[in-house]
């Protein structure tokens, strides 16, 4: 391909900006922007047609209007003013880019506007432009066969990425940015969009008065109400709201979600090491929030109820593998009343027959309101059972996530196979459960 002929057919056809030309030579020749190619080549053709008009080629002087008006060339208007030749100075906008890559440090500027107030490490550019446009540029490249051009998102994205780069000192990231900056050149428009802040730990429950999860009122749905005492809340505590507002408040975020390995029952408290959690963060303006500070916060202001240890910044990633409760492995404590008196050899009997078998589960009747009605299998490691009194016993249980141990305890009218009430033939029903560890593979 001869570059400079290709190049001035290009212009003979269309208006073409500096940008618009050298992009479509942008594999040819590196480490040098698309502009100065489209520049450079507008001179060379300039010098070589005042070449051929010197040597009184008919249509020397009509090449370098061309370059004057369709590529919008000073050097081609000044050599043709030079020569005493007039060309039409009626300007129009770049046929590709209708100008807007002379609008690339305004909205660099504008997009370090846009960014004061929020702290990151990492970013990226995109680029939103409009469907017609692209559409023009690919039928473009189609009709003249071009196959050495770089996109014009892919321009822009570059500009402006190293740009932010320069001016800011953050690092690009294309996987999991903290922060991406969205540019529309053609409606000279910003829009920032601000990757969530996650910072995981364990907390322990050390009450039965506290849920997990914030309940709203059913009859207010939060607005708050009689039934709730204005409080718009089921339960006045919880452990998400214990642990997440100090996290929202230092880190200027719109909203919080809480994430835990599994869930105890508000009457259960959550003691060992604590269970996994994290709180995540949507569109923190502060990501560089002092950790020690928040867990300090949290364990004052929940003293007595709620604790929380290990607070470290984490990723969506581990928000996943805490959904996968199944995966972990979970221990448990629970004071079990009987029916009728119990035996030593019965107690016995529940260890031998509940240690290391496979339950099958029908969704509790407790909970059938709000999970799908399914039967779900989960193996119990170990059981272990001590007589408190004739009609008490203490059952711990070493076994999967996901394991219902109350219906384990009463069967729930047989959908809970087997289970301690169905072997004894004795109706049993647990008083007091507490979770003692959560072992999950992190």
């Amino acid at each position: 391909m001869d570059v400079q002929q290709k190049a001035f057919e290009l212009l003979s056809k269309y208006p073409l900006c500096d940008h618009c030309l050298g992009r479509q030579f942008a594999a040819l020749g590196y480490s040098m922007e698309n502009n100065i190619r489209g520049f450079s080549l507008k001179v060379v053709l300039t010098m070589q047609i005042n070449s051929l008009v010197k040597e009184n080629v008919v249509d020397g002087v009509a090449k370098l209007q061309v370059l004057a008006v369709n590529g919008f060339s000073k050097i081609a208007q000044n050599t043709l003013k030079h020569l005493k030749q007039d060309f039409d100075s009626k300007t129009e906008s770049c046929f590709l880019c209708n100008g807007v890559f002379d609008n690339v440090d305004e909205l660099i500027q504008k997009a370090l506007s846009a960014l004061v107030g929020y702290e990151f490490s990492t970013y990226l550019v995109g680029v939103e432009l409009p469907v017609d446009v692209e559409e023009r540029e690919d039928e473009f490249k189609a009709i003249f066969g071009i196959d050495t051009a770089e996109s014009m998102r892919h321009e822009f994205g570059r500009l402006f990425g190293k740009a932010l780069g320069v001016y800011t000192g953050k690092e690009v990231e294309y996987l999991i940015p903290d922060i991406v900056v969205v540019i529309n050149p053609f409606l000279g428009k910003i829009r920032l969009q601000v990757n969530p802040l996650f910072v995981g730990g364990r907390y322990r429950k050390l009450v039965r008065t506290v849920s997990q999860s914030k309940w709203l009122c059913s009859s207010c749905m939060g607005r708050g109400c009689e039934k709730c005492g204005g409080t718009g809340k089921f339960y006045s505590e919880s452990v998400e709201e214990f642990t997440s507002k100090p996290v929202l408040e230092m880190s200027e975020g719109v909203a919080s979600f809480f994430h835990a390995s599994g869930r105890e029952d508000i009457d259960a408290r959550m003691l060992g090491t604590g269970r996994p959690f994290v709180v995540e963060i949507s569109k923190p303006r502060k990501r560089f929030i002092d950790l020690k500070v928040v867990e300090e916060a949290i364990n004052v202001g929940a003293v007595g109820k709620v604790e929380v240890s290990g607070l470290h910044f984490t990723t969506k990633d581990k928000v996943r593998r805490l959904k996968k409760g199944e995966g972990a492995v979970k221990e448990y404590r629970l004071l079990a009343e009987f029916e009728n008196d119990v035996s030593d050899d019965c107690l016995c009997l529940i260890e031998e027959k509940l240690t290391g078998i496979v339950v099958k589960q029908q969704t509790p009747l407790r909970v059938l309101h709000r999970r799908a009605d399914l039967i779900r299998e989960r193996y119990i490691y170990k059981v272990k059972v001590k007589k408190v009194s004739p009609k008490m016993a203490l059952i711990e249980i070493r076994c999967q996530g996901g394991l219902y141990v109350k219906e384990l305890v009463s069967g729930d009218e047989n959908r809970t196979i087997p289970s301690v009430s169905g072997l004894l033939g004795n109706r049993a029903k647990t008083l007091k459960l507490d979770v003692l560890n959560v072992i999950l593979d992190e």
